[in-house]
């Protein structure tokens, strides 16, 4: 009897593995969308470099093919974001908002059917055996009665100080008890028959509201079936055909690089096969001498003559201030311009144009049309190729980490962290935190012993 209560109890347990579904879902989406953010990144900052760099020809071209694939493959991810969040969370919300009713006392309708069901169902086979205990309980009294008058009888018999009268009485209470016993265990006999004689009944009733249950946990698990295969589809990118044709135009560019075809490009332009301005005898010329003057002063002014390739990272010989400032603020200004597809939630940290500046100094200390000093010398101390920064000092993969911003909270509720992952604190207690509120309404912080984790938004306020 309330056994049922554990099949009840399932019901609002369907309603609770929806919500953790959803979240499943919800935490996958913003994985699909913070990798495809960080590699459109990646691919606009290393296609400047690349495009900047030394490299040249049908190699640079294969380089570049990589840049190219991260953003089609992060359009990919960016489209499993959007089915996993406007498909699949959407379809699993309006599913269980139609299988579950909440009343306006709390709880599901669904739950207080079932339960009003089993109720019903048992109440007239819980009468009985009530009954059946009843008559159980009065017939093992009447026994240990019988059991007691019957050793006062033996105990008498052998007491000459009992007169004839009292030991009759004692005769009669064992006799009256013998036809107690008698009669309880008739009635107990009897109840326990009517008892059997309900069970088939009772069994029928409760199998019918048990199969309507399962029934109900059967809906529940066919759709989440179903809903977990078109999740797995719109996962599986093995399948997606567009995804297959990046990774075989990436080959292919790869495969049409041509060391050949490089070196003779740069023979043609770089090297020995370039055209030649030999110098040649001219006449001495007033007006000629007026205008390289006036083209002199003009070059001076514009201030973007290079005197040297030496520079290394942070480290540049800056002969003109403004000429070297100039090609930062192009970059700067190319990168803001440029289109974020995740401008629909606020990102924490350096914006992609901080990172773009950071990174840009960090990779080669020159770029392929750098101008070269026409001033020469056949001295050591002044060859331009044999500084040893020449290349740059600094790793081009060093990851830069992107400020943070820490605002000091006060705690307004005890919380007892569920995870590995999360923080545990007193009301009152100060902690930092170091990232706003996500989504799912949780901010990351530190406490003052140093713990990183994360912690529900709602539970603190800033320190005025």
């Amino acid at each position: 009897v309330g056994n049922y209560k554990r099949t009840v109890k399932r019901i609002d347990d369907g309603h609770r593995l929806c919500n953790d579904l959803m979240n499943c879902i919800h935490e996958r989406a913003r994985i699909e969308k913070v990798y495809a953010q960080q590699l459109t990144e990646w691919a606009k900052r290393w296609k400047q470099l690349v495009e900047k760099g030394p490299q040249y020809g049908t190699v640079e071209r294969a380089w570049c093919a990589f840049m190219s694939e991260a953003e089609k493959v992060s359009e990919l991810h960016l489209e499993v974001k959007g089915s996993l969040m406007n498909e699949d969370f959407e379809k699993i919300k309006n599913w269980q908002k139609e299988a579950f009713h909440k009343q306006m006392m709390g709880g599901f309708k669904e739950t207080k059917e079932a339960e009003d069901g089993f109720r019903k169902a048992q109440k007239p086979w819980a009468k009985k055996l009530k009954e059946v205990e009843a008559a159980k309980k009065a017939y093992h009294a009447a026994c240990k009665e019988e059991k007691l008058a019957i050793s006062r009888e033996t105990n008498s018999k052998a007491d000459p100080a009992l007169n004839p009268e009292q030991l009759k009485k004692l005769q009669d209470k064992v006799e009256r008890s013998k036809q107690d016993v008698l009669k309880t265990k008739e009635k107990y006999e009897k109840s326990l028959k009517e008892l059997d004689n309900a069970t088939p009944q009772y069994m029928e009733n409760m199998e019918q509201v048990f199969e309507q249950c399962q029934q109900f946990e059967e809906k529940r698990l066919r759709f989440f079936r179903e809903v977990l295969l078109e999740v797995q589809k719109h996962l599986d990118l093995s399948n997606v055909a567009s995804y297959k044709n990046i990774y075989r135009e990436l080959e292919q560019n790869i495969k049409t690089a041509d060391a050949v075809e490089d070196l003779r490009w740069f023979r043609a332009n770089q090297g020995p096969g370039m055209s030649m301005n030999w110098p040649q005898f001219e006449e001495w010329s007033a007006d000629l001498n007026r205008t390289l003057s006036r083209r002199e002063k003009k070059k001076a002014s514009d201030g973007v003559t290079l005197t040297g390739i030496n520079q290394t990272g942070d480290q540049v010989s800056q002969p003109n201030k403004h000429s070297s400032l100039s090609v930062q603020s192009n970059t700067v200004q190319s990168v803001q311009s440029s289109y974020n597809p995740f401008e629909d939630e606020e990102d924490t940290g350096s914006t992609v144009s901080e990172k773009e500046d950071n990174k840009i100094k960090n990779v080669s200390s020159y770029e392929k049309n750098q101008s070269y000093p026409t001033d020469w010398s056949d001295e050591e101390s002044n060859n331009p190729f044999s500084s040893t920064d020449a290349n740059g000092d600094t790793n081009p993969f060093d990851e830069d980490t992107p400020p943070a911003m820490e605002v000091r909270v006060r705690a307004l509720y005890d919380y007892e962290g569920q995870e590995q992952d999360e923080l545990s604190f007193k009301a009152g207690d100060e902690l930092t935190k170091m990232e706003n509120e996500d989504e799912q309404g949780w901010c990351k912080g530190r406490l003052d012993n140093g713990q990183v984790g994360l912690y529900p938004a709602n539970y603190v306020e800033p320190i005025q």
